[in-house]
């Protein structure tokens, strides 16, 4: 159809996120008449909204607590979203059509390979955290060639979950408990999926192995934080100062913000520079 289109990012809460500066921002540089904006939706309400769009609207993007509760209001999953079983990303291709889709696993990949000394592929993998973003971590991971990753859980009634997503992507995970956290800092690549203030205690922790082995202390490896706001975490600013490189939040929001934009639109490339930079402006306006 021609004329405006919309858009919007949905979750509960959504205050904080930075999607509408993204997408707003690719919409200006590829000259695109269209609208985004962030709209709080909880899981009660998500059925209503949905049935109440008209043609209009071009796609959704989903935040938590949505990334599973909407996929029995569509009509399709993509393979992405099917395997990781989360849709963060919703397209509407005509005659009332609902399809999910999961750009966290894409973007993710895509964070990954520029990461500034790369993944070791060879490695140790350790994820914090059991919920659909380590479900799409785990897919990125398969993506990249790796087969074995430690998986420290928070609650325990995740563990049956995890495997259960590990075996849809053909990836082998071992579940440990949160208690043996400590011992995914030793990873060669650690990728950290849960709320910022959940890993405070981790950084002490390696605060103090830097502070008792100093100079003699080896082998940090990459640390990938999907957090980003507030940034940097307290384990990342750790990381870095035991002299590891650290993946940001903001590194995966921007890569997956694109994919969305280019499926919604049908423009390719996004303008991932011009979203970035947007992005940082607005992180650092918000401190």
């Amino acid at each position: 159809m021609t004329g405006r289109r919309r858009a919007a990012v949905l979750g509960s809460p959504i205050g904080h996120s930075l999607s509408p500066v993204l997408h707003r921002a690719a919409y200006a540089a590829l000259d695109l008449d269209w609208s985004y904006e962030a709209i709080e939706v909880d899981e009660e309400g998500l059925a209503r909204f949905l049935d109440g769009l008209d043609d209009t609207w071009a796609g959704l993007s989903l935040t938590m607590p949505l990334k599973r509760t909407v996929i029995p209001l569509l009509d399709r999953l993509s393979p992405t979203a099917a395997a990781v079983d989360a849709v963060n990303t919703i397209l509407f291709p005509g005659e009332g059509r609902r399809i999910g889709d999961n750009t966290d696993v894409g973007g993710m990949v895509a964070a990954l390979r520029a990461a500034p000394t790369g993944w070791i592929p060879a490695g140790r993998v350790a994820i914090l955290g059991a919920g659909a973003t380590a479900a799409a971590t785990l897919a990125a991971l398969a993506e990249l060639g790796l087969r074995r990753a430690d998986v420290f859980i928070r609650s325990d009634c995740r563990a049956a979950e995890i495997r259960t997503a590990a075996d849809r992507i053909g990836i082998v995970v071992r579940p440990r408990s949160w208690a043996e956290a400590t011992f995914a800092l030793a990873a060669d690549l650690l990728i950290s999926t849960v709320p910022s203030g959940a890993t405070d205690v981790l950084a002490g922790h390696l605060r103090q192995e830097q502070a008792d082995k100093g100079a003699d202390r080896q082998g940090t490896g990459v640390l990938f934080d999907v957090v980003y706001d507030p940034w940097p975490t307290r384990l990342a600013a750790a990381w870095v100062t035991a002299g590891g490189t650290v993946i940001g939040g903001l590194d995966l929001l921007v890569e997956q913000a694109a994919l969305q934009v280019e499926l919604m639109t049908g423009c390719r490339p996004a303008p991932l520079g011009l979203m970035r930079a947007a992005g940082e402006a607005a992180l650092s306006a918000r401190h």
